[in-house]
């Protein structure tokens, strides 16, 4: 038996992390959250951003804002930093989970000379970010070892909970999330041998990854744990935007991962899943009450209230990962090229050219 790589032994410790962040957003840090709500609701103009995974997050945050009828621009960090103009009295809500990298450190001087509130979400109380932040949320949850796992789904409870926390039923969804956590302990498991029994993971396979609201931040943080883990190109969309002309790509052997709304399009898009079977793709189902999928690999979530689905339904694509990533031979705990904090903007190797 091979020893678990530092990545798998990230992913295993997740549920444990979340538990402590839901009971910072429902304790001690309740305060500072309703202070960022009230600057979120006061505003009238409101960004969402960040870079890398950090921004993946902020997908499915820019969502729940959606569905709650509260608009706000989801703009990259570094859009937000070059081309964007930021309206005196807005609020900038910025995620990072070292709130050092060079975009977010250079926006904060923006965001101070454009007249804006700026509300930091990160794992590091020491960073820039956490101390120039007129309201800091800090979730100070270990660094993962290299590909952010603990600190993408921390961040994203964080601006989950900051985005739905003024809903009435705030509370019940967080107890509905951690039960759903004490599931997961149990799923993890059971996933990894749904992974190795199957044939859907093959080395140097064309992957697309397909989902819709909040799961979009999932589908796109699936993209990069391929990029970092597998070292291996992928492609993430819309489903939707997937049905209008990508479709013509589908031929047999390719891979598909479809992340299944509880409610929305829900039968919609399993036709969709069944219809890429039809031309020859394998395909993989992600969400919650999924039996009865047996045609296709189905990786079921536990229940869990909407806010919260895109929170869980990553960690069933970390293990597909991290295992593809063995499969290819591949050390998913080393960066060939990335540095683990990017803090210039010069090229990809850094000014003097190397990693």
């Amino acid at each position: 038996m091979p020893e678990a790589t530092h990545f798998l032994q990230d992913i295993y410790r997740q549920p444990t992390e979340l538990r402590r962040a839901i009971a910072r957003f429902t304790g001690p840090d309740g305060a500072v959250l309703s202070q960022a709500a009230d600057l979120v609701r006061t505003s009238p103009n409101v960004f969402l951003t960040g870079i890398g995974a950090s921004w993946n997050a902020a997908l499915g945050a820019g969502a729940l804002f959606s569905r709650r009828g509260h608009s706000v621009f989801t703009v990259e960090a570094a859009e937000l930093l070059y081309f964007t103009a930021i309206p005196r009295g807005s609020v900038v809500i910025a995620i990072s989970r070292t709130g050092r990298s060079i975009e977010i450190v250079q926006l904060m001087a923006k965001i101070r000379e454009s007249g804006a509130s700026l509300i930091g979400i990160t794992n590091c109380a020491d960073s820039p970010l956490a101390k120039q932040a007129a309201v800091a949320i800090i979730i100070p949850a270990p660094l993962d070892y290299a590909i952010s796992v603990n600190t993408y789904s921390t961040l994203a409870a964080a601006v989950a909970a900051l985005a739905t926390f003024d809903a009435n039923d705030f509370q019940d969804s967080c107890a509905s999330f951690l039960g759903a956590l004490n599931a997961v302990e149990k799923s993890l498991p059971k996933w990894g041998e749904q992974l190795a029994a199957s044939s859907w993971l093959a080395p140097k396979s064309t992957c697309y990854f397909l989902a819709r609201g909040p799961s979009l931040a999932t589908c796109c943080e699936a993209r990069l744990l391929w990029e970092e883990s597998v070292k291996s190109p992928a492609t993430a969309m819309n489903t939707s935007g997937f049905r209008h002309g990508p479709q013509e790509i589908v031929v047999s052997g390719m891979r598909f991962c479809i992340w299944i709304d509880p409610s929305i399009m829900r039968v919609q898009d399993l036709a969709v899943a069944d219809d890429l079977k039809k031309l020859g793709a394998s395909v993989m189902l992600i969400g919650q009450k999924l039996a009865g999928n047996s045609e296709h690999l189905t990786l079921e979530i536990p229940e869990v209230h909407p806010n919260w689905q895109f929170v869980l339904d990553v960690l069933p694509i970390q293990l597909a990962a991290e295992r593809l990533a063995g499969l290819s031979g591949v050390d998913c705990d080393t960066f060939r090229v990335c540095s683990y904090i990017v803090e210039d903007e010069h090229g990809l190797l850094g000014k003097k050219g190397t990693s």
